[in-house]
């Protein structure tokens, strides 16, 4: 083999002319992917079977892994006597009243079959019973019909190997949430599938950041009002061996712990089901949090629309700066000194006080520390009342409408004041610093 390798050898093949053209056009194949360059990369990132779409989002009253092991006259009969078997059980774990098998009969929308073997006259399965809701309500009293929590922003991270993957990619942790019913559950969980955008806005990267623009910006995208994170550490003991996995539910934008718990796997043939149980008990833990009261919705994420600030509160910090200056005042008064006081303007109190408008303003974002700096200047000119974010590009130029107190070279000579660099046009100003 190495002799037919090496050029100087006896086997060495000689050059011929007609592989010149498929060599020219594997460098014009190559200069056309280098000329794509940031497009073909973006595309990479977003392409491929990547999502996994929820499948059980029912409203209704589901209970997994009942073992039944039946008998009877034949396969047939053995099977039904085993499926009534599995309705009764499950409704005494939901803790329902005795009634008889007619009765449940009418209340049972589906069985779902996990695992089952027929034989002639015995019938061994694992299923789960799905209960109609409407019709079992009236039997279950209150537990089962209590108030369900805001929509909140499921976020599964599977942590194996060093990796810590989201959406990037399919995985069995993000599988089990997928397959999971909520319909039992006082948690409103918003679920994505990962498809498209959301391995781009919705990553690992997403669950370390402490900007709640941010935060504000990926929540609106999904119509929720929090997060939950849900993280799954795999521990491999060996190839095809027994597999330890380490589960850790937090809360928010600051990734506040709420439990930690481990299970085990004896083999990855087992994975799934560690994995199913994993999330009813994570959905355990969060249901428990909620009724505790730890789940309650975060000030910082209810400041108005993408960042912009309530402007009855922006008033309210307006008249406290303003008071604390006057007390500053007196307080150099009292020692014998002259102060040097600065007018505080008062958001909403001074007589006839300029008209609100809105100006847009473009400014460019190469990072997300540049896209907060750049909020921030623009919140602390003096006579702006909110602030909006209309369109996001970190690496580009981002948009905000600022409701302004003035005029449009009032505005752009209140951030000319602050160290920026403006340029004027119609109705609109461009910023960087």
């Amino acid at each position: 083999m190495r002799a037919s390798l090496s050029p100087s050898g006896p086997a060495a093949a000689p050059h011929h002319a007609p592989r010149r053209p498929l060599y020219r056009w594997l460098g014009g194949a190559a200069m056309a992917l280098g000329l794509l360059g940031g497009g073909y990369a973006l595309v990479a990132q977003i392409a491929g079977e990547r999502g996994i779409a929820p499948t059980a989002a029912s409203a209704d009253i589901e209970v997994k892994g009942i073992t039944v092991d039946a008998q009877g006259k034949n396969a047939e009969d053995a099977r039904a006597n085993g499926w009534r078997e599995a309705q009764r059980k499950a409704w005494a774990q939901i803790k329902g009243p005795q009634l008889s098998d007619s009765q449940l009969d009418a209340l049972v929308s589906a069985i779902v079959i996990e695992r089952e073997r027929l034989g002639p006259r015995r019938y061994i399965a694992t299923l789960g019973v799905v209960f109609d809701r409407s019709r079992a309500r009236g039997y279950l009293g209150g537990a089962q019909q209590a108030s369900r929590s805001a929509p909140l922003l499921l976020i599964p991270v599977q942590e194996s190997g060093g990796a810590y993957i989201a959406f990037e990619q399919r995985n069995p942790w993000q599988r089990a949430w997928a397959e999971f019913n909520p319909g039992a559950s006082r948690i409103d969980y918003v679920r994505l599938s990962g498809a498209g955008g959301d391995s781009l806005l919705v990553n690992f990267g997403q669950t370390q950041r402490k900007s709640r623009v941010w935060w504000r910006s990926t929540l609106d995208q999904y119509g929720a009002t929090d997060v939950l994170m849900a993280f799954a550490r795999l521990d491999h003991e060996f190839p095809g061996g027994p597999i330890k996995g380490t589960f850790t539910a937090r809360y928010g934008p600051d990734s506040r712990p709420l439990d930690r718990f481990t299970l085990r796997a004896e083999n990855p043939d087992a994975l799934s089901a560690m994995l199913a149980q994993a999330v009813e008990r994570m959905d355990q833990v969060f249901t428990g949090a909620l009724a505790s009261g730890k789940l309650q919705p975060d000030p910082s994420l209810r400041l108005g629309g993408g960042g912009e600030i309530d402007p009855a509160i922006q008033r309210l910090i307006d008249i406290g700066r303003a008071a604390q200056a006057r007390r500053s005042a007196e307080a150099a008064i009292a020692a014998g000194e002259v102060p040097l006081i600065e007018a505080q303007p008062v958001a909403g109190i001074e007589p006839g006080e300029a008209q609100v408008r809105s100006i847009t303003v473009q400014f460019a974002t190469p990072d997300a520390a540049s896209f907060d700096a750049a909020l921030g200047a623009v919140r602390g000119a003096g006579g702006v009342r909110g602030v909006g974010v209309t369109s996001t590009a970190i690496g580009g130029t981002s948009v905000m409408s600022v409701s302004f107190a003035g005029s449009l070279e009032e505005l752009a000579a209140a951030l000319e004041a602050r160290g920026l660099t403006v340029r004027r046009g119609a109705n609109a100003l461009a910023i960087s610093r």
